[in-house]
């Protein structure tokens, strides 16, 4: 008699798999999120849910906090191979496809719901067109999804508008996106990787940023900020990405289980995050951060006017993908 993995062995080399795909696989996982944020607990639980879907033949194990690198670090990992899987703003893997940067752009999303059913894999079209280039530029497939929630702008001072903000050092995401974005509000753009974000805010080097608000909490922010404005520019939604040659690497019920284990994740990530706003401006107010809201003067026409057309210009190719992206219902 043959042993079990001897006979998956054999039955996949009578289908003609055997080398192309794996019948173990054990996953490297990064991601930059600190401890506490919901894209830390979403790979924590996608990891656990997939081995048990998998019924153990696919071990994912995570690595948060940049512990394999900074945001290019991992990217340039997942193409070459050195890590399998990663998350991070869409805008990331702009390294490879500059255009899918398109996904975090500010004020095209209607609400969470809109950006995750715009970041579908399976039925966005226009991740569908700019998936196809990542795997053949870039050798990496977007897989998932995380809503993280609506970024706000936190400062140690109040901001009602972008003249707030004209000529001070705010931190960018070092992406040409978020560049785009803060010379857009009037600030000046000074990219911080998030793991130095606590320092260059307390030394001054930028004066304020902008993260939803489970980030501005779960890195204790509050230290080293006093103000928050309601501004929801972005929906923070990031993408699930992997390796191709390792996906393909997986059975076609490995991927399709993790598949469903993400699409699962990414619907829980957006009510968590419905859920947690509230408590956590709560909580934030209770360390002592003021809230900037319209109601109380915030003035989110005039960063949406000025915004979008610094978007524009610095991004035309955008135009068919926001169209695409508005399409959606």
């Amino acid at each position: 008699m043959f042993h079990a993995s001897t006979r998956r062995l054999m039955a996949a080399a009578a289908i003609g798999l055997l080398g192309t795909q794996a019948i173990a696989a054990d996953l490297r996982y990064a991601h930059v999120g600190a401890e506490g944020d919901f894209q830390t607990r979403f790979a924590a639980e996608a990891a656990e849910e997939v081995n048990a879907a998998t019924d153990g033949e696919v071990t994912i194990n995570v690595f948060p906090a940049s512990q394999l690198g900074n945001v290019a670090e991992m990217v340039d990992g997942v193409k070459l191979g050195s890590i399998h899987m990663g998350h991070h703003d869409f805008a990331s893997l702009a390294r490879i496809v500059p255009e899918i940067a398109v996904f975090n752009a500010p004020f095209i999303y209607r609400d969470g719901a809109h950006a995750l059913a715009a970041t579908d894999p399976a039925t966005s079209e226009a991740l569908i067109a700019l998936n196809e280039r990542l795997v053949e530029e870039g050798g990496v497939r977007v897989i998932g999804r995380i809503y993280r929630g609506a970024r706000h702008i936190s400062s140690n001072f109040e901001i009602k508008s972008p003249d707030d903000m004209t000529g001070k050092p705010f931190r960018a995401v070092p992406l040409d996106l978020w560049i785009s974005m803060i010379k857009g509000m009037g600030a000046t753009p000074t990219p911080v990787e998030v793991s130095e974000l606590p320092t260059a805010l307390m030394t001054g080097l930028v004066v304020g940023q902008e993260n939803p608000l489970t980030m501005i909490s779960a890195n204790a922010l509050h230290e080293v900020q006093s103000h928050v404005a309601m501004t929801g520019h972005m929906q923070s939604v990031l993408a699930v990405f992997v390796n191709e040659n390792a996906w393909q690497g997986l059975t076609e019920d490995q991927r399709a289980a993790i598949t469903k284990v993400l699409d699962d994740k990414a619907q829980q990530s957006l009510e968590w995050a419905q859920a947690s706003e509230a408590d956590l401006i709560t909580e934030l107010e209770g360390k002592g951060m003021v809230f900037t809201t319209e109601d109380n003067g915030l003035d989110l026409a005039a960063f949406r006017d000025k915004v979008l057309p610094q978007i524009t210009a610095d991004f035309p190719e955008y135009e068919s993908f926001i169209a695409q992206i508005s399409a959606v219902e």
